[in-house]
């Protein structure tokens, strides 16, 4: 359930936002760091909060889908078909952008990526401000991604001039990502809407290897992304410890006669192995274990299928080095 927020705080950011502040934000697949989307200004201030680099796109957010026209030339009919089921919620679109949006946001392609966040505090802020809201994850670029108010003061304290507490999120990883061109959809990053729900509206998704390029097409695609400071390695099994190893676990759900006693810190991420759960929980986890002082931290593979891809997606990207 989301935290209360008095309406002098949401009136104080959308302020900030307007005269070209940074103000972090809820939403239901993790926080983002927003500004004007229109103000190149205001947009290099999030690069520089983050320390992102300026060839990784950003998202832009929108009240609602009546707002595309300020920020995109077109919304094809594949487009407004899929806004039309899963607008709000966790699903990017990229689309060619409107002269309106500056270059800077894009990395300088002629596509943008938009979105309706799921949570009523930035819904309310957006109208309120009323302007679009480029909005990458709230955190220092490359890190894990931020799922509390707390995951955001802690990684940006003196960056952002208003954090509003919208309580954890409820969906917990990043949005999924479809380029829309020539009648087609294209996955660009596996996300909070499952391709299973997606083609069973519009039909078969191209689905291409998902790699880091020198100018990534959208936000996530490098393949050392949403990494702990500790080192992170997937496994397929539980290995056994050496008796000086400070190693933590992270599980998609309970194990059963599997002695844990010599692990440090274990987080399951759902009793019952729903991947909905698990994925509200697992970046709130692996803060957890990143601040346990290990020297390692496991980790066991989802079923890939359903969220299970976007998880497996987030661990692969922990993982590179």
């Amino acid at each position: 359930m989301a935290a209360e927020v008095p309406p002098s705080d949401l009136e104080a950011a959308a302020r900030i936002i307007r005269s070209g502040g940074l103000v972090a934000i809820p939403t239901e697949t993790v926080y983002g760091l927003a500004a004007n989307a229109l103000d190149p200004q205001a947009v290099a201030r999030i690069f520089a909060a983050k320390d992102r680099p300026f060839f990784d796109p950003l998202i832009v957010h929108l009240a609602d889908v009546s707002w595309w026209p300020r920020v995109v030339a077109e919304f094809p009919p594949m487009a407004r078909e899929l806004a039309a089921r899963f607008w709000p919620g966790p699903l990017t679109l990229i689309l060619p952008k409107s002269t309106a949006i500056p270059d800077l946001v894009t990395s300088g392609m002629p596509t943008v990526g938009i979105r309706v966040p799921d949570h009523p505090l930035t819904r309310e802020l957006l109208k309120r401000a009323d302007l679009p809201l480029a909005a990458p994850s709230a955190n220092p670029f490359g890190r894990l991604s931020p799922t509390t108010a707390d995951h955001v003061r802690q990684q940006l304290a003196g960056r952002v001039d208003l954090i509003l507490d919208g309580g954890p999120c409820r969906v917990g990883v990043e949005s999924t990502i479809l380029a829309i061109a020539d009648g087609a959809a294209t996955l660009l990053r596996p996300g909070g809407v499952p391709i299973e729900e997606i083609e069973a509206i519009i039909g078969a998704v191209n689905r291409p290897e998902i790699s880091s390029t020198k100018q990534p097409a959208a936000p996530g695609m490098l393949d050392s992304h949403y990494a702990p400071r500790t080192k992170l390695r997937i496994v397929d099994s539980i290995p056994a410890l050496s008796a000086t190893t400070r190693a933590g676990l992270l599980l998609p759900s309970s194990v059963n006669d599997t002695p844990l006693s010599g692990y440090t810190a274990v987080e399951v991420l759902s009793q019952t192995g729903s991947l909905v759960e698990a994925a509200a929980h697992f970046f709130q986890a692996l803060h957890r274990l990143d601040q346990a002082q290990l020297d390692v931290i496991h980790a066991l593979p989802f079923p890939d299928q359903g969220l299970g891809r976007a998880l497996n997606d987030r661990l692969r990207r922990a993982a590179h080095s």
